[in-house]
Parts: structure tokens; sequence; C-alpha cells
């Protein structure tokens, strides 16, 4: 199980994340994922991305024990590694997201989580990823001590086709790097950020795949 310690220092419940997460699957994910959707979320945290979503199933992965509190009702919650996905049933999911998570894994875990969503995931559905990109966020990425991993835009999508996943999209600069900074979290900014061409805090990747 993930470390508690962690979730009381490092990563501490924060509402600006539910504000956050709200208007980002209101403006851009809720658009990707059919009304009928089975949706997963590796690495759900405090369920904020999860929560947000509207799917006929929604079923969030986290090793961190203290996640299921945070859930709420019609979300199924699995206390288990993103490389144990047994309990999801095969060629079953619509729409997996995973933010901030496979940075905190080994490459070797991520090909094998990976080779989990090849046979959890429906052909044609989508895997879509929100995370550090080294080559912008560099100063700060191991500000977090439980980074193990790094990964580009490019290194990452070149690792998702080696796996047998095909890139539609790729936005290299796609949000700041973490609300920690004391910056405003409102939707209003939220979304002028995201219509915004230029970005020049943008530190977090987007990637979306199929399978």
């Amino acid at each position: 199980m993930a470390d508690d310690n962690y979730h009381k220092t490092r990563f501490t419940a924060d509402p600006r994340r539910r504000v956050l997460w709200r208007t980002l699957v209101d403006c851009v994910f809720q658009k990707q994922i059919p009304p009928d959707a089975t949706v997963l979320e590796l690495g759900a945290g405090y369920g904020d991305f999860i929560n947000s979503v509207k799917a006929k199933h929604r079923i969030a992965v986290d090793c961190w024990d203290g996640m299921t509190a945070h859930l709420e009702p019609g979300v199924e919650g699995l206390v288990t590694s993103v490389t144990q996905l047994d309990a999801v049933a095969d060629d079953s999911v619509d729409y997996v997201f995973s933010s901030n998570c496979f940075e905190h894994i080994t490459q070797k875990d991520l090909v094998a989580c990976l080779a989990q969503l090849q046979r959890k995931m429906k052909r044609g559905a989508t895997l879509t990823i929100v995370q550090p990109n080294f080559k912008y966020a560099f100063r700060e990425y191991f500000d977090d001590y439980t980074h193990v991993a790094i990964y580009t835009e490019r290194s990452l999508c070149d690792l998702l086709a080696a796996n047998g996943f095909q890139i539609t999209r790729c936005e290299p600069r796609f949000l700041p790097l973490t609300i920690k900074t004391g910056a405003p979290v409102h939707p209003l900014l939220i979304r002028l950020y995201l219509a915004s061409p230029f970005k020049p805090l943008g530190k977090q990747m987007l990637i979306c795949a199929t399978r």
C-alpha cells in the first residue's frame, strides 16, 4: 500500500483540486467519454477526476487505501497496483485516465500496466494521460521524492506506440505543474488558460492514445 505519510505531507487534500478537475472534465475530458461508457482511472488519489465524470460505470484504482473514503456513491474503488488489474473485466473499458501517476512507478511497471490495459480496454478505447513533462519541469521534477521515472512528450509517446497504442493527441504544454504556487484556482481562469495558444507555465503534458 502507498505510504499514508505522503498524503499527509506532499499530497494533502485540497478543495482547489476538485474545482480544477471539475472544470477540466467539463471543458475537455467529458467530451471524450460516451454516456454509457466504463471509465477506469489509474492513480485516482482523492477521486477528483473520477467523481466529476459522468459515465455508466466508474472505476477508481489506487494503491492508497485511503482513496475509497473520498469516492462518491456509484464509483467502484479498487485498492491495488496499476500492474494488478485482475478485478477489471477483460474487454470492458471504454476510457482510461491517468494523471500524475506514471512518474511514480518504474518503466518496467508501466509496461506491465500497458499490457494489462491491452486486455482490459475495448478495441478503439481511449487512454488519456496527464503528467509532468520533464522537458519543461526538470527543475522541480524531483521535489516530489516519490518520482522514479522521467518522461517527455516524445519518450512517452514512443513508449506507448512500442506497446501497441496509437497516438491521437499530444500537447507538450497542457497545464501548469501544480496548484501549490498560490495562484487562484477559478473555473473562468482555467477555461481562459485552456483556450490560450500561449502556455508559458505549461509543464504538464496531455497525451491521448487508442488501443
